[in-house]
């Protein structure tokens, strides 16, 4: 699997996931902080601050599951998926872009910042 994921390949996940075809189980973890939060977001994801997913991620997320990061553009989200995998995260990808590439390509009534 790779570390990052595509927008077009979230798209269809969500697709699936909305339609109940999606069997896998699967995350949506935003490590923004909470005022960017505030700004825009992904309706199903899971907010936990960059800061805060090393106390916070073996007592909330489950390593068996598709994980797939999301920051404002795809840095912060990038190194928290790296480091999920070394926790024992396997499925953990970034979202190549972060919410901004969503939000040009998929979503433009969604704000941007």
């Amino acid at each position: 699997m790779d570390l990052e994921i595509s927008i077009q390949s979230l798209l269809e996940k969500l697709k699936d996931q909305l339609s109940g075809a999606g069997a896998d189980r699967f995350c949506l973890l935003d490590v923004r902080e909470p005022w960017e939060a505030g700004l825009c977001s992904f309706p199903s994801s899971r907010l936990i601050p960059m800061g805060d997913v090393p106390s916070r991620a073996h007592r909330e997320l489950d390593p068996d599951a598709h994980i797939v990061v999301v920051c404002h553009r795809g840095q912060r989200s990038l190194s928290v998926a790296l480091w999920l995998r070394e926790q024992g995260f396997e499925q953990a990808q970034s979202l190549a872009g972060g919410i901004d590439a969503w939000a040009r390509t998929v979503d433009p009534t969604m704000a941007r910042y």
